[in-house]
């Protein structure tokens, strides 16, 4: 059964799902970089163009986005130590790893 919390939790979710399920597959691509912004956890951010790839790990971390500008923002480990990226967010590809 059931408490108070559990159901309002819930019924967020559903609400979720249904309006992501008549989303066309542009607004579910940007729903879920939004989604990616929030999320602390182990990423490898890739950016490709053409033959250019560079990828990036970020550990126990979180890739923010700011669509207005185009751009996702994060830290990378490298080199030893943490660096700051962005990179543009139309050529950027987000894995969660273990």
């Amino acid at each position: 059964m059931m408490n108070g919390r559990g159901l309002a939790g819930f019924g967020v979710a559903l609400l979720a799902a249904l309006l992501v399920a008549g989303c066309s597959q542009e607004q579910q691509n940007r729903l879920s970089r939004i989604g990616v912004s929030w999320l602390e956890g182990d990423y490898r951010v890739t950016y490709a163009d053409g033959s250019h790839v560079k990828s990036w790990v970020v550990r126990n971390g979180k890739v923010t986005s700011e669509p207005g500008k185009g751009y996702y923002f994060f830290w990378a480990e490298g080199d030893g130590g943490k660096r700051y990226v962005q990179t543009p967010i139309g050529r950027t590809y987000i894995e969660e790893i273990p």
